[in-house]
């Protein structure tokens, strides 16, 4: 896959930044996106360390053209995606009768309709190299809480939407699947535990134990264990695999 070429939003941070690392072990190139232009500059010098060309787009998935402009950015550098992992889009954790219109909205325009736009936009690209494609969701699609209703309602909505692609991909020879993480220890989760210890008036540690023994797992998951994940759903060896939601949460999910 030397000459392969593998796109990755919401890449100047968290997952999505360890995947774009841990992919330029695999690809020819990797194209980076995210809203944040200093730091994804920087994870663009760090892929190129690895050894893959980079290409860094300061784009904001919202907006209608945003998808346009990742493909043919992409296409006029590298003539070909190879694999596209649709990583960006944090969607509040709000109890469902304090989220706005507004947030709720933010939230499936960025996760969901950025991701679903790209995807179409890029199709015909994926279907010339036979590649593959890789939504984010998440366990808060099959445990639903109040106190976060945004956060499930769009994970769910994005394991569909990838089923949906998965089988039109069947038949254009795309691979489609999502991949949903438990609780992975980023900025965005340290942030939230800093405010739930404030609230409780504890410390972050206690908090971390709190969360851990809530949910009944044994410690919080890593940006790279996700990565490995991704790496897998667009490697040659998960070719017969589509239409899947790959779990990575340390147990959190009890259900079969």
């Amino acid at each position: 896959m030397s000459k392969s070429v593998a796109i990755v939003t919401g890449a100047s941070s968290g997952i999505g930044k360890a995947t774009a690392l841990r992919l330029a072990r695999d690809f020819g190139a990797i194209v980076l996106v995210a809203r944040s232009g200093e730091k994804l500059a920087m994870a663009g010098r760090e892929v190129q360390a690895i050894g893959a060309e980079s290409l860094a787009l300061e784009v904001d998935l919202m907006a209608l053209g945003a998808a346009d402009v990742v493909v043919a950015g992409t296409l006029a550098r590298f003539g070909r995606i190879d694999a596209l992992i649709n990583v960006a889009g944090a969607v509040a954790g709000l109890d469902v009768f304090q989220m706005s219109d507004e947030q709720w909205n933010a939230g499936m325009e960025l996760k969901f309709h950025g991701a679903r736009r790209l995807t179409i936009r890029a199709w015909d690209a994926l279907m010339q190299a036979k590649g593959a494609v890789v939504f984010i969701s998440g366990n808060a699609a099959v445990i639903p809480k109040a106190g976060a209703a945004a956060v499930g309602a769009i994970n769910a909505a994005i394991e569909a939407l990838a089923k949906a692609f998965a089988e039109r991909g069947i038949e254009d020879g795309v691979q489609v699947n999502s991949v949903s993480p438990g609780a992975i220890m980023t900025g965005r989760r340290l942030a939230m535990l800093e405010k739930a210890a404030a609230a409780r008036k504890i410390t972050l540690d206690d908090a971390k134990q709190h969360f851990l023994k809530q949910v009944g797992i044994s410690r919080f998951g890593e940006a790279g264990e996700i990565a490995d994940v991704m790496a897998f759903a667009v490697s040659p060896q998960a070719r017969w695999m589509t239409g899947t939601v790959l779990r990575m949460d340390g147990g959190e999910v009890k259900s079969v």
